[in-house]
């Protein structure tokens, strides 16, 4: 007979919802289980990560640690939030919102661009969104961007679509 297993936990709210928190950041890299499996040399088996997203088995805190690495986001992204903010007025429709090419934001150089991809990096982690490839910027984080672009804020979308980092699908 074997020892009990942490790893081998009967599902408990909390393992359910570190589940959904790995499915939703799975989805967000647009990754299956599969396809997880593949392009961690077979680190992370699809039928060990379909449990842990399940909720029917426990991840270990290094695991954990390694997952986070290979979909490159903060660990604690991979855990649930109590504290989730409710949207607020500069999300209201009718609020104009850019989305910005990470991707294409990344290859340029200076500090106005790299101090926008921290700020950018700094709202997807507020969002736990970590699709990588764009972001969606609002009220008031158009104002910053205006700071840092040295641009006025009603010009941003325009400095944006200058500089071709407006995300066109």
């Amino acid at each position: 007979m074997r020892d009990f297993d942490d790893d081998d936990v009967v599902s408990s709210p909390y393992s359910r919802k570190v589940g959904e928190r790995l499915r939703v950041i799975r989805r967000q890299k647009r990754l299956s289980l599969q396809e997880v499996e593949a392009s961690s040399s077979e680190e992370f088996k699809a039928s060990v990560l379909g449990a842990y997203e399940r909720g029917e088995r426990a991840i270990s805190v290094p695991r954990l640690e390694r997952l986070a690495k290979f979909y490159n986001v903060p660990v604690d992204q991979l855990l649930p939030r109590e504290d989730v903010a409710a949207p607020s007025e500069a999300d209201a429709p009718g609020n104009k919102k850019l989305a910005v090419d990470l991707l294409k934001l990344t290859q340029l150089s200076g500090q106005p661009f790299e101090m926008l991809v921290r700020f950018l990096k700094m709202i997807q982690v507020q969002r736990q969104d970590f699709n990588g490839k764009v972001i969606t910027v609002r009220g008031d984080d158009t104002r910053a961007i205006a700071a840092m672009l040295d641009v006025p804020v009603d010009q941003v979308g325009q400095r944006l679509d200058a500089l071709d980092l407006l995300f066109r699908p």
